[in-house]
C-alpha cells in the first residue's frame, strides 16, 4: 500500500509573552490552507498534534497546554494604516477543532517581531535602532494593536533585561497598545453586554453569583474568590486536578456566555472553549508563586485567577490582563472593587506566576463608558525556525 510523503511548510516557532506557538506567513500555507476552512482547521490540527486522547500532542508541535497549542497566521495588511494582518487559531488539545472566536494577548507581542524579520513590513518603516512601531490588525476581532519592538542594528532585538514574571528568562521589552479593546457589537453595546456593572448570574444546579460581564480584550466573566469557595491565592494544583471544580466553572462559562448573548444556547459552548474566559478576583494578599517568588499583598492592587480552555493558567492570557486592566478602570466592576474601587489608570495584579501591570484609558462618554486604549509589556523570542512537517 503506497502512503503520501510528508509535506514541509515554512514556520516559525515562537515564544510571545507566556505563551507559544507556531507562525506561519499566508503565502507560504498550502493551497487549500490558504483560506478559512476545513482544509485549514485539519493542517493546523496536525501540526499542533490534535485531536489527541492521550492529551499530550507527542506528535505534534504542541505542549499539552492551552498557552502552548497555538497557530498564527500573519499576512502583510491591505487594510489604510496598518502593517500586518493577524491571524489567531486556539488548537483543542483532545478534540478535532480550532477556535477562532478570539485573540492571543501573549502572542500579540511576538506579531511584530515575526513581521519585521519576516518582510511584512516595509523595509522604510524599520530603523537602524531604537523602537519600529508596527501595526496590527487583529482579523479574529477586527482591532488594532500597536507593537513597539526594539531593532539594533537594522535587526530585531530579541535578548534583554525585561522580566516576565511565569517566563523563566529575562529578554527584550516590546510594548503593545490595545485599541480601542471594547467590542462593541452590531447593535453599537456598550463593552458591559448586559448594561451592568454588576449582574446576578444564575447558574442552574450551581448558584448565583455577582459577576462582571465584560468584552474587552477578549469576553470574561469575572467572579469574586470568595463567592466560588476560593481565596485567590490558588495555584494550577488547587484546581486543575479537581475534575468536579473544572466541570463547575465550565458550567458558569456556559450560563455567562449565553448571558453575554455569545451563544443561544449552553450546547454551544463547548464548540466555543476559546471564549468567554472565566475569572476570579480577590483583594490583596501575600502567597508563594509557582516558581517560589513571594508575592506580597502590599506589591500589587489585586489578585486574580484566569481560566482557559477548561484549566487555570499558569500566569495570565495577555487578552484577560486587557480585560482586567479596563474593568478596574470602570468603578463599580468587581474588579475594580477588590482594588480598593476608585479611579485607577493602571493596576498591578497577582497571578499563580508572580504578578503583572495593565493600564487602561477610560471614560464616560453620553453614560457609556468607553476604552480608548490598554497597554502593558511583554517580551517574544523566535525559539526555532525552518518548517514543519505533516503527513500529505
Amino acid at each position: 500500500m503506497a502512503f503520501a510523503p510528508q509535506i514541509k511548510i515554512p514556520a516559525t516557532y515562537m515564544r510571545g509573552g507566556t505563551s507559544k506557538g507556531v507562525f506561519f506567513r499566508l503565502q507560504d500555507l498550502p493551497e487549500a490552507a490558504q483560506q478559512p476552512g476545513p482544509s485549514r482547521d485539519a493542517l493546523l490540527m496536525r501540526v499542533i498534534g490534535s485531536p489527541d486522547p492521550y492529551g499530550k500532542q507527542i506528535d505534534g508541535m504542541g505542549a499539552a497546554t492551552s498557552s502552548t497549542s497555538k497557530t498564527v497566521i500573519l499576512s502583510k495588511s491591505t487594510r489604510p494604516g496598518h502593517d500586518v494582518d493577524y491571524l489567531f487559531g486556539q488548537v483543542a488539545i483532545d478534540k478535532a477543532f480550532v477556535d477562532w472566536s478570539g485573540n492571543c494577548g501573549n502572542l500579540s507581542a511576538a506579531v511584530g517581531p515575526y513581521a519585521i524579520a519576516n518582510g511584512l513590513v516595509s523595509a522604510d518603516r524599520i530603523p537602524a535602532n531604537g523602537p519600529c512601531t508596527v501595526r496590527i490588525w487583529q482579523a479574529n476581532i477586527g482591532k488594532t494593536i500597536v507593537a513597539h519592538v526594539p531593532i539594533t542594528n537594522g535587526e530585531v532585538q530579541e535578548t534583554g533585561d525585561f522580566e516576565l514574571d511565569g517566563v523563566t528568562f529575562p529578554a527584550a521589552e516590546v510594548a503593545l497598545e490595545f485599541m480601542d479593546p471594547a467590542d462593541e457589537g452590531e447593535d453599537g453595546g456598550a463593552m458591559f453586554p448586559t448594561g451592568n456593572l454588576v449582574d446576578d448570574l444564575e447558574v442552574p444546579g450551581v448558584g448565583t453569583f455577582k459577576a462582571t460581564l465584560i468584552n474587552a480584550g477578549i469576553p470574561t466573566i469575572f467572579l469574586n474568590a470568595k463567592d466560588i469557595g476560593y481565596t485567590g491565592t490558588e495555584l494550577q494544583s488547587a484546581i486543575n486536578g479537581d475534575r468536579t471544580a473544572l466541570t463547575r466553572f465550565e458550567t458558569i462559562r456556559a450560563w455567562g456566555a449565553v448571558k453575554m448573548g455569545l451563544i443561544k444556547d449552553i450546547a454551544e459552548a463547548a464548540t466555543r472553549q476559546h471564549t468567554p474566559k472565566v475569572a476570579f478576583v480577590s483583594p490583596p494578599q501575600s502567597y508563594a508563586a509557582s516558581g517560589g517568588k513571594s508575592v506580597e499583598a502590599a506589591d500589587v492592587d489585586l489578585l486574580v485567577r484566569a481560566l482557559s480552555m477548561g484549566q487555570l493558567h499558569h500566569a495570565m492570557m495577555g487578552t484577560a490582563a486587557v480585560a482586567i486592566g479596563t474593568a478596574a478602570a470602570v468603578p463599580g466592576t468587581l474588579v475594580n472593587l477588590a482594588a480598593g474601587g476608585g479611579e485607577r489608570h493602571a493596576v498591578r495584579f497577582g497571578h499563580p506566576s508572580g504578578t503583572l501591570r495593565v493600564g487602561a484609558e477610560a471614560r464616560l462618554d453620553g453614560g457609556k463608558w468607553v476604552v480608548t486604549k490598554a497597554l502593558m509589556s511583554r517580551s517574544a523570542r523566535v525559539l526555532m525556525e525552518g518548517w514543519v512537517r505533516v503527513p500529505g
